[in-house]
């Protein structure tokens, strides 16, 4: 329904408004001293809740209680405290209109200058781990309430959702109160909060929903704030930037420690590194180029060190395709990895964290982009992906992250005799091929891959090419594909090569000749029931 309309003629120019009366209610308590110290400094009157009011008096100065304002004491764990018209008529009284002004004086309603408010941390209790409840409790109603409002009234209130904005506040104090142009800057950056946070308890409503079984939702609303421009995207008369989504714990949050500007073609490739490692429980490596692993490994089990073991396996598979590549650590970097990079001319290295012995290394190398992920990162749970005038939505493609045991459950030998090797082994072949552009056939042998055939559009001249990298490597090694054969002219090209185990889905109008002729020469297949596409 539309709101009120008025006469033009009726409203009075405000310019700049002085502040005499505040209301301030934050979680995020970074600052609130200095600024209540320059509103009290300012002869302005607090108004306050909770433990923010609770903080200004601490510090010495004069607050008035919200629930003196309202009559009404907080109720119900503190879900209801500012939710009044003692309050909200306060925040959207337009002081340019003379009836507003009156309406005020007829219910006692003192108006407010200034509303300093930012909301319950719902973004960092997600990231915490927090379940149910615990989530819930922390999603704000009275806090977006008061930030909206006070953002609809912005010709009258200046509305403050940042610590980063109380130096122009301050500054204002001192020059009289806040201009027009400046209150309306702050709306448009409260609106933009409150949908930023709207947008996270959206998304984690969704992720639950998702994640109980039921249908995909109706609406997909996805919130994301550009953190800085790149100098192109993957060609240089394209323009490029990198945003960070609302409640996101990926390569978009990760922190950059050196090197040169990361680039859209670092990013991508950096991300699809990180897709590789952190499908592998084991400490494990992956050397990227173009979103394509040129090489993926897991530590020696004898190893003294492994992660440094885990790239120099994966480093074997093509050195000379990693050369420029963009590497991967699903553990720590060791300075003994370092040492392994120092000759090896790479791009970007993203790794969990880092010895201080192996940053001092790379500090040598100044164009070594180095990243180190936040925290909280995990694999995404949904994949988003645009395709012109929508985009498409789906359920991340996972494997289990605890065992081998729970990835290989429901596989069947379907020809050949159990193999003489661990089923490590099996499943890191398996495991690898899921990061390679389909169509994909992953060579592997002690759970370092040996040759990649990739993105070819038929298995066929994928087989040859993983052949082709592997060179005498592929004799007795595991062959894994991320799709079934159609026919059996592939696993004919694999076997001939000397390939004695391979791993596909099954599921071909064809598989009684391809098993038959496994059988023929020898060779243990494995269907698994489950593909694993890449595009």
């Amino acid at each position: 329904m539309a709101g009120p309309s008025h006469d033009p003629s009726l409203y009075r120019h405000r310019d700049v408004v002085p502040i005499k009366r505040a209301l301030v209610s934050v979680s995020d308590k970074t600052e609130l001293l200095p600024l209540a110290q320059a509103l009290a400094d300012a002869g302005v009157e607090i108004v306050s809740t909770g433990s923010t009011a609770a903080r200004i008096r601490d510090g010495g100065h004069e607050v008035t209680d919200v629930a003196d304002v309202t009559g009404v004491p907080e109720m119900l764990d503190g879900r209801v405290k500012t939710l009044h018209p003692n309050v909200h008529g306060g925040l959207l009284a337009d002081r340019r209109l003379e009836h507003h002004e009156s309406q005020l004086a007829d219910y006692g309603i003192a108006p407010f200058d200034l509303v300093v408010v930012n909301l319950y941390p719902f973004v960092e209790t997600v990231a915490s781990g927090a379940q149910g409840d615990d989530v819930v409790e922390q999603i704000d109603i009275g806090g977006p309430a008061m930030v909206r409002a006070s953002a609809k009234n912005f010709a009258n209130v200046a509305i403050v959702v940042s610590p980063a904005s109380y130096p122009s506040i301050i500054e204002a104090l001192a020059h009289g109160g806040t201009t027009l142009e400046a209150r309306k800057e702050l709306a448009a950056r409260a609106f933009a909060h409150t949908a930023a946070y709207d947008t996270a308890v959206a998304q984690w409503f969704a992720e639950e929903t998702m994640g109980g079984g039921t249908a995909l939702p109706d609406h997909l609303t996805v919130q994301a704030e550009k953190i800085e421009d790149l100098r192109y995207g993957e060609n240089s008369h394209q323009r490029a930037a990198i945003y960070t989504r609302v409640g996101g714990h990926g390569i978009a949050q990760a922190e950059q420690l050196q090197g040169k500007p990361m680039s859209f073609n670092n990013y991508t490739d950096a991300d699809a590194a990180l897709r590789a490692a952190y499908d592998m429980v084991m400490p494990a490596v992956a050397i990227m180029k173009h979103a394509n692993p040129c090489g993926l490994a897991i530590a020696d089990s004898k190893a003294l060190d492994p992660i440094a073991s885990a790239h120099l396996r994966a480093h074997e598979c093509d050195p000379l395709s990693a050369f420029g590549g963009v590497i991967a650590a699903n553990r720590p970097v060791t300075l003994k990895m370092a040492e392994n990079l120092r000759d090896i001319f790479t791009e970007v290295i993203v790794a969990p964290d880092f010895e201080p012995e192996a940053l001092e290394l790379f500090s040598a190398k100044k164009n070594l982009r180095v990243l180190k992920l936040p925290a909280n990162w995990r694999q995404e749970r949904m994949d988003v992906r645009l395709v012109s005038g929508g985009l498409l939505l789906q359920d991340a493609d996972l494997f289990p992250d605890d065992d081998f045991e729970s990835v290989a459950k429901n596989w069947e030998r379907v020809a050949g005799e159990e193999p003489d090797v661990p089923l490590a082994d099996l499943v890191f072949a398996w495991k690898s091929c899921r990061a390679v552009k389909s169509n994909a056939i992953v060579l592997a042998r002690s759970s370092a891959t040996v040759g990649i055939g990739m993105g070819q559009v038929n298995r066929v001249d994928s087989c040859r090419l993983a052949i082709e990298r592997a060179g005498d490597r592929v004799e007795g090694s595991i062959a894994a594909s991320d799709a079934f054969f159609p026919f059996s002219d592939g696993p004919e090209v694999l076997m001939d090569a000397g390939v004695k185990v391979i791993i596909q889905p099954g599921g071909s109008v064809r598989d009684e000749e391809t098993i038959a002729l496994a059988k023929a020469r020898g060779v243990t297949m494995y269907f698994t029931g489950e593909r694993h596409f890449f595009h």
